[in-house]
């Protein structure tokens, strides 16, 4: 087996998931992951150029830093690839107008989209939104449109909170995928155009950078087919 010093040869920027690898998300807003907070502060003081790479849906992405920052982390927004912002480009470039099933939390990041008579649907994670109401006018209006589409903030399975593991955005997109036969467009990992943002921001190619989470599908996964490394932790959701 190569040395760590071989694989990590001509590594120049590092991308970091947050949920799962920085930490846990809960009650009070969760709890860091020991160790992970002088980590990010080690990796700031090297060479590397480090970004922030994460499919959350649930906070806008001010909130999320903010909730980083009070758990100690150097981070800003800037340094934040997350997948409303992302979703709102597209949303703008492509004249769409969505339908949005998203969290609270994340619905200001569309302030500035018009959702007026949607020819579309965003979901994302909502949470305790993810009701049967909420569930079914979203399968309404895609079935109304003659070209359905529909957007979804990542595809995760689960992940993990402090209480435990939590559905994610993927099952729900799954069922209306079924229902309205059709394939979600994914905005977030293991996205393509996802991981070609961020590199871009950091100004480094596909295999100058290492990709850093914990799923081994979306993190993992989705970075070594675009031609990244990639390190799977043992913290968030690893089993």
């Amino acid at each position: 087996m190569a040395a760590w010093s071989e694989r990590l040869a001509g590594v120049r920027g590092v991308l970091l998931d947050i949920s799962g690898v920085l930490y846990d998300g809960g009650e009070g807003g969760g709890a860091a992951i020991a160790g992970s907070v002088e980590a990010v502060a080690r990796l700031k003081r090297s060479r590397l150029k480090v970004r922030f790479c994460t499919n959350e849906s649930q906070k806008s992405r001010a909130d999320l830093v903010g909730l980083l920052r009070r758990l100690g982390f150097d981070v800003s927004e800037g340094e934040v690839t997350a997948p409303a912002p992302a979703a709102c480009l597209i949303l703008k470039q492509r004249g769409l107008r969505p339908h949005l099933l998203v969290h609270d939390g994340v619905r200001s990041e569309f302030d500035q989209i018009d959702t007026s008579n949607p020819n579309c649907v965003v979901i994302a994670d909502a949470g305790e939104d993810f009701s049967y109401r909420n569930m079914n006018k979203a399968f309404q209006v895609l079935m109304e449109l003659e070209n359905p589409v529909l957007f979804s903030l990542g595809k995760g399975r689960y992940y993990k909170e402090t209480s435990g593991l939590m559905l994610d955005v993927g099952p729900y997109m799954k069922a209306l995928e079924y229902a309205c036969g059709i394939e979600a467009e994914v905005v977030g990992k293991p996205s393509p155009e996802f991981f070609k943002s961020a590199l871009q921001e950091m100004g480094v190619e596909a295999h100058e950078a290492i990709m850093i989470g914990d799923d081994i599908v979306g993190d993992v996964g989705g970075a070594q087919q675009y031609g990244m490394r990639a390190l799977q932790v043992r913290t968030g959701k690893f089993r």
